[in-house]
């Protein structure tokens, strides 16, 4: 599982000159948490929307209300409105965003541990993202990749708690991850997570902070890459 990701991101924003925005759902403020606890995080960090309530999502991060009405707020597609909602709605370069189902009960048909993070970088004049590893096969190693190798190899939840929910929705599913592309280039996890509400949570953040980190990374050596072409 990812750790100090929160640092590592405002650090990599900062040189490169970006600042970051995050809308949270089920996190409930966590991630803006994170962010704002790492050093040097008034340069980059912009600011969060917590968008509880689902028609909030709509009406401060401008997610789709047909979407939101035939889908519910647990959805890829939602988690990647919320993160480019949060971009455009802060004014930065960078949105991050969480959703999902921490528990006690299912919501929208969703089960306990549902959860989808997504990344939005920047619009607008300067250039699409590399091919994404989920979608077009290369050398690296994509973050759901990693993610996924680290749940197949770890038993139990970080602390010691069973792999089986505890939240009492007697689901005992292993951890799951799967790399997704939103309408727009969004890069989405559609999680599957254990634990109970805290565990769920917290598991939330490292993870759409560790998708933050990774997509600042590519960008930047895409933008090196360029300059150096350049030259």
């Amino acid at each position: 599982m990812p750790e100090n990701a929160a640092v590592d991101v405002v650090a990599l924003a900062r040189e490169a000159g970006w600042t970051v925005a995050v809308a949270e759902s089920l996190t409930g403020g966590l991630v803006a948490a994170e962010l704002t606890a790492a050093p040097g995080a008034s340069a980059a960090f912009r600011g969060s929307v917590t968008a509880y309530a689902t028609e909030l999502k709509h009406r401060l991060l401008g997610v789709d209300a047909e979407l939101l009405a035939r889908e519910g707020a647990v959805h890829p597609e939602v988690a990647a409105q919320m993160a480019t909602g949060a971009r455009d709605a802060l004014g930065a370069d960078w949105g991050a965003a969480t959703t999902g189902v921490a528990g006690p009960e299912p919501q929208d048909g969703r089960p306990v541990g549902t959860v989808y993070v997504a990344v939005a970088g920047p619009a607008g004049g300067r250039g699409p993202l590399p091919p994404s590893p989920q979608t077009t096969p290369g050398p690296d190693e994509s973050f759901a990749d990693r993610l996924a190798r680290y749940f197949a190899h770890h038993g139990t939840v970080e602390g010691g708690t069973s792999v089986g929910n505890t939240s009492g929705a007697g689901d005992t599913e292993k951890r799951s991850v799967t790399g997704l592309t939103g309408a727009r280039g969004e890069k989405i996890l559609a999680l599957r997570l254990n634990g109970d509400r805290t565990e769920i949570r917290r598991d939330s953040v490292r993870i759409v902070l560790g998708l933050l980190r990774e997509e600042l990374i590519t960008r930047a050596r895409a933008q090196d890459t360029e300059e150096i072409g350049g030259t």
